[in-house]
């Protein structure tokens, strides 16, 4: 019946819409422009700072900050607050702040992809073709059980998406797209319902974004807007990653990261730094950097030293589990299932391990 429904739906709007001409690509972009508060007013937002409520699953921040600005700058939270437990921005290149161990991060892959992607002030169809970006009219569909008009939209990099607009309003109410959800998942098809449009300074923006699995309907997270501030005054360096005095335990860490591409210049740091800092525990902060080493698929690098490590800790089932999840993100089973059962036999009770381990049979 719900399926009737739609048809039933779909075929009243096509019916009532018969008598005048379907719109085209340009004339939907051009009422789009218009119900947002139009070019003019688009145009005097160079800068929105978000106050709202980020819920996944029972993890809730209820007071997230997001800050973006022209042409390409956002950061989640005031990167001179240090001591934020995980910060991410963009300033030309994304960027990570971790608090434990206390490193910054300049990321690539699919890290980087999420950091720019995030740094819209609108949407991808404002000055689409400046930004090299390509977009093809799908036609009517149903989304979320009304229909919608979908423009399927393809970035200058590559990435693509599908973008729902209200065939009345001609505001996106949501998209589809595919992207992994944790560092070495697989890609998740994935759509977020938008709505409760509001307007700030003439320009409407949604309060309401909501991210689902579309192959079972869970809800992913939500974000729910408490406040919008447009046109702070902030300088381009507010943008940039905390700037702090680093250990050298601290350095040692950031280099290896950087160093990541050539498994000999990072076995030959961590060597040194080894020697020359032999009371320096380095075990937990290079197991987080291998993971990181290994998110950018930078798996030789990651395997060479997260191997070093679980020699040098060699009763820590930390660094037996962290070993067996470099390999596992590189595609070898049998080392991975071979270095959380280590980690295991360490400690029966290490839940990671024993998760990974369930995860490969």
């Amino acid at each position: 019946m719900r399926g009737l429904g739609w048809c039933l739906v779909l075929f009243s709007f096509v019916a009532a819409g018969s008598a005048q001409e379907t719109p085209t690509l340009a004339e939907i972009l051009r009422l789009h422009v218009e119900a947002l508060g139009g070019y003019k007013n688009l145009e005097a937002v160079h800068s929105m700072v978000e106050r709202l409520e980020y819920r996944e699953g029972s993890f809730v921040i209820p007071n997230a900050f997001i800050a973006r600005m022209r042409p390409y700058y956002k950061t989640l939270a005031d990167p001179k607050d240090l001591n934020v437990d995980i910060n991410e921005g963009y300033d030309g290149s994304a960027w990570e702040y971790y608090k434990d161990p206390g490193v910054v991060i300049r990321t690539v892959g699919a890290a980087a992809a999420a950091g720019r992607h995030g740094t819209e002030i609108f949407d991808s169809l404002l000055d689409y073709e400046a930004a090299g970006t390509r977009i093809e009219l799908g036609g009517l569909e149903s989304f979320a059980g009304k229909p919608a008009y979908k423009l399927h939209v393809t970035l200058a990099d590559g990435f693509e998406k599908d973008l729902f607009l209200d065939p009345k309003s001609y505001l996106i109410v949501g998209d589809r797209r595919s992207a992994p959800v944790h560092a070495f998942g697989a890609d998740v098809r994935s759509e977020n319902r938008i709505g409760d449009y509001r307007r700030v300074n003439g320009v409407l923006f949604p309060f309401q974004i909501v991210e689902t699995e579309i192959a079972t309907g869970k809800e992913l997270n939500s974000n729910t807007v408490q406040s919008i501030e447009v046109n702070r005054p902030v300088d381009a360096n507010f943008f940039e990653p905390p700037q702090f005095e680093r250990t050298p335990l601290q350095r040692m860490l950031e280099q290896l990261y950087m160093e990541r591409t050539d498994p000999v210049c990072v076995m030959w740091s961590y060597r040194q730094f080894r020697k020359a800092y032999p009371n320096v525990n380095t075990e937990a902060g290079v197991e987080f950097i291998g993971y990181q080493m290994a998110k950018m698929r930078d798996f030789n690098g990651a395997v060479e030293l997260l191997s070093a490590n679980a020699m040098d800790y060699p009763m820590s089932a930390s660094a037996q589990f962290g070993l067996g999840r470099a390999y596992r993100a590189a595609g070898d089973v049998e080392h991975a299932r071979e270095h959380f059962r280590k980690a295991l036999e360490i400690d029966p009770h290490f839940k990671k391990a024993n998760e990974g381990l369930e995860a490969l049979r």
